[in-house]
């Protein structure tokens, strides 16, 4: 099954050209055969951030939302905050498995991420640090199999259908 995906890259200094993790990014879900429907860049600004994932989460052709940037600790670092704002529910076990894959090859830096997840109007949010080495390790370690249908025991695709269930 494709997944179809949104990607917004949080930043105050790249552009299309030069968005080193999001092209990787982009490159990642081509391979994995998923469909890419948009991608923006936008400033660290908490309510930039909120309107774009707010109209992203209100089309019904995207899937799955990925940002890239704005998780690490300095000031201007407001995605996770952006999330938590439009969260319908958190999903800790993300963060807990990212930064556990990231000690592996970046050691205890891995505890400067506040790399998160959440449901909002039933689309996945993924929110990854802006580096290259981040964003490698969140695809290759995590969603690469949970965005795989076929992965088991089980995979984020097969919930789709059940995400709004009231």
């Amino acid at each position: 099954m494709n997944v179809n995906i949104a990607l917004l890259t949080v930043t105050d200094t790249r552009t299309i050209d030069n968005d080193k993790s999001g092209s990787i990014l982009v490159n990642k879900i081509v391979e994995a055969n998923h469909k890419l429907i948009d991608r923006k860049i936008c400033k660290d600004n908490k309510e930039d951030i909120i309107s774009i994932l707010k109209d992203w989460t209100n089309k019904k052709v995207i899937d799955v939302i990925i940002t890239t940037g704005g998780t690490g600790l300095t000031g201007r670092d407001i995605t996770p905050e952006a999330l938590d704002e439009i969260a319908d529910k958190h999903i800790p076990g993300f963060g807990e498995v990212f930064r556990t894959i990231s000690l592996k090859t970046i050691g205890t830096s891995s505890i400067q991420s506040r790399a998160c997840a959440i449901i909002s109007n039933g689309k996945y949010i993924f929110s990854l640090p802006g580096s290259s080495g981040g964003v490698t390790d969140a695809w290759d370690g995590i969603l690469k199999h949970q965005l795989d249908i076929n992965h088991k025991p089980c995979n984020f695709v097969e919930l789709f259908p059940r995400l709004k269930e009231k």
